[in-house]
């Protein structure tokens, strides 16, 4: 089953270039190619450029494939070894989510610069949070993946409770912002989403260098 999980994701990878392909002859001759916070396009271009972005990003993909299926090569953690599935299933988590987002802007070309809905891309990054949350929470200590802070890394007791902190920030707020990112105006949608991202970035650090501080002060007495 992990042998067959492990091709499918190669049909994630190539899907938005074959989706591309295929819809080539019917896009017309001038594209949105960026987007605004907004959803709104702020840059048009010839339909050209949707390949230079579509094998920018599968290029990126397999790149990530190759990094996550190796970091307990190359990570000098020794516990490399014991989450390389859990490595390899965020990584893959994040390639389905850049095929997604490549899907988006090819069926906004296709359809004449449809408007993107900013607020379901805000709840989809959500979604992605909560996933890297669950998969945070347990994650033993190494090189590539989790709140690597030279106090985490260098400390066991340290990481394990950053990460628990963090594994249930990242879960909770991202299922709130999937949830209430779709029903905000989009500028409140907007606010909301910065200022969770920054929450759920700082308080693990701040959490995770307070717990060091106080492990010294211990360790002087």
């Amino acid at each position: 089953m992990k042998a067959f999980f492990k091709k499918l994701i190669w049909l994630f990878i190539f899907a938005p270039v074959i989706y591309l392909a295929i819809i080539w002859n019917k896009l017309p001759e001038t594209v949105a190619v960026h987007f605004n916070l907004q959803g709104e396009p702020d840059r048009y271009g010839n339909k050209s450029e949707l390949w230079i972005s579509s094998l920018l990003l599968t290029g990126m993909s397999i790149g990530m494939y190759f990094l996550f299926a190796n970091l307990h090569r190359i990570d000098p953690k020794r516990y490399a070894k014991d989450i390389k599935d859990r490595t390899f299933s965020i990584g893959i988590t994040i390639i389905i989510f850049l095929s997604l987002i490549q899907f988006l802007i090819l069926y906004s070309a296709y359809k004449g610069s449809i408007k993107f809905e900013s607020g379901l891309i805000f709840s989809c990054i959500g979604l992605l949070f909560a996933i890297l949350g669950n998969y945070m929470y347990n994650i033993k200590p190494n090189y590539f993946v989790g709140m690597r802070l030279p106090w985490t890394l260098e400390n066991e007791e340290n990481w394990k409770k950053t990460h628990q902190l963090a594994g249930r920030l990242w879960f909770g707020v991202g299922i709130f912002l999937a949830v209430v990112c779709l029903l905000l105006p989009k500028t409140v949608s907007f606010i909301v989403f910065i200022s969770s991202t920054l929450l759920i970035s700082l308080i693990p650090a701040i959490y995770s260098y307070r717990l060091f501080v106080k492990q010294k002060r211990n360790n002087s007495l």
